[in-house]
């Protein structure tokens, strides 16, 4: 059930992004000739108003095809020809499509924050505190409530902090009861300085790492790295983090049986460049959440605009760093498993994914890549800097290169996927 949502998702995600450039197109006069989901020979068209329909047998895009858009056309000196339209209105139409699938990631957003989400967090536990935290947290010390609110994990303690400019926490240490004020504007600094109880079971295993390589299974708990005992998990990921070795060998227990595995250390943009092996601390506690309306339009518009940034650091991690490319990009396969493990946790965080994947194609698309969105907003913006078009010689040279940039990506995408997989069977 979960694979056939996200496969009516992404179709979704590429209709509002084609109607995005459609509509806008349509706007200012454009001819459009084609509208598809998908590429290659169609399995179901039809016309209507001059416009014909179609879905392609090959579902990883889609395009609108529009009158004079591409430079070799005949038809370019048609008043409805992309062509013949001022360099702004192109340009306002390359980004449309991505325009329509950020509104379209805040709708899923804040939708999913509306709906009832099953939550996985630490226990409201304190394990340490460092810095100016440390004179007000102790070791142990117990998050009873927040303004009177009972508070059932960490995180929740963290976004409830969040409510308010000044939050009244009631805390039991040592079983007596304490006071303190904290404000919205410390949450930051706490987060990076107070840690929650957290032992060294697995709570989930990240594809294409050394950890899902080596079949480690949600569950396992690490005893050992390297023989040295480890407890807790801030504890076991600083020697990863700090270890001058290239592989680690954990001590694992499973079902009561301990076995030892040595597993390679990679370092990549999606681990900020630190030593790890790819696996996500056990959340012990379990429960529902949903926000009200107004939370969750605040909720979501925060998310969308930090999910952009997030993304634009990553893409300028990466151009410093190509060799991280084949761990970054990932296909179908891996889309799939990330969609079931969100699917797990209720309907609104397959949302929250959905909206995910939406604003990652709408960055994607925006790439200064000829034959992409961003190529043509590039064109339109070189057109108004020199005041004449770029040469259709150039445009075409430009755009047959960025295909190939383009279907590289895709093969890449698909390489890495296959690879992972027989990897992890080779691993068995």
């Amino acid at each position: 059930m979960t694979l056939l949502l996200t496969i009516l998702a992404f179709g979704l995600m590429i209709f509002v992004h084609e109607l995005g450039h459609f509509l806008m197109a349509k706007a200012w006069g454009v001819g459009i000739e084609q509208f598809s989901i998908g590429f290659g020979k169609p399995i179901a068209q039809f016309t209507s108003h001059n416009v014909q329909w179609r879905i392609g047998w090959i579902p990883l895009g889609g395009y609108v095809k529009m009158k004079g858009e591409n430079p070799d056309e005949q038809n370019i000196d048609d008043e409805s020809a992309l062509s013949r339209k001022p360099w702004w209105q192109k340009a306002i139409i390359g980004f449309s499509g991505p325009f329509a699938n950020i509104v379209f990631t805040l709708i899923l957003f804040i939708w999913s924050f509306m709906m009832p989400v099953y939550i996985e967090d630490q226990l409201p536990v304190v394990y340490k505190a460092e810095g100016k935290w440390a004179q007000v947290f102790a070791p142990g010390d117990s998050i009873i409530s927040v303004n009177g609110k009972n508070i059932r994990g960490y995180n929740e303690f963290l976004q409830e902090l969040l409510s308010n400019p000044e939050n009244t926490v009631l805390l039991s240490r040592n079983g007596n009861k304490q006071t303190m004020l904290i404000s919205s504007s410390e949450v930051d600094s706490l987060a990076k300085s107070l840690y929650p109880y957290a032992d060294t079971r697995i709570g989930e295993v990240v594809p294409k790492t050394p950890a899902y390589h080596s079949k480690l299974e949600p569950g396992d708990r690490i005893v050992a790295i390297d023989s040295l005992p480890v407890s807790n998990w801030y504890e076991m990921r600083e020697i990863i983090v700090n270890s001058e070795k290239d592989e680690v060998l954990l001590t694992i227990e499973r079902n009561g049986q301990r076995f030892n595995k040595v597993l390679p250390l990679e370092s990549s943009i999606n681990t900020g460049g630190n030593k790890a092996i790819g696996i996500i601390q056990y959340q012990p506690v379990k429960y529902e959440r949903r926000y009200k309306p107004l939370e969750a339009i605040q909720l979501g518009t925060v998310n969308t605009v930090n999910f952009i940034v997030l993304n634009y650091q990553a893409l300028g991690k990466l151009v410093q760093k190509p060799q991280d490319l084949t761990k970054s990009v990932g296909g179908p396969v891996m889309i799939a498993s990330m969609s079931q493990s969100f699917g797990k946790k209720g309907f609104g965080s397959l949302l929250f994914f959905f909206g995910s994947i939406s604003l990652m194609l709408a960055i994607m698309n925006l790439l200064p890549i000829p034959v992409l969105d961003g190529g043509l907003i590039l064109f339109a913006i070189i057109e108004g800097i020199i005041r004449k078009p770029v040469p259709q010689q150039v445009q075409s040279i430009l755009q047959t290169i960025g295909f190939f940039i383009l279907i590289f990506l895709m093969v890449l995408a698909f390489y890495s996927d296959i690879a992972s997989e027989v990897l992890r069977f080779i691993n068995r």
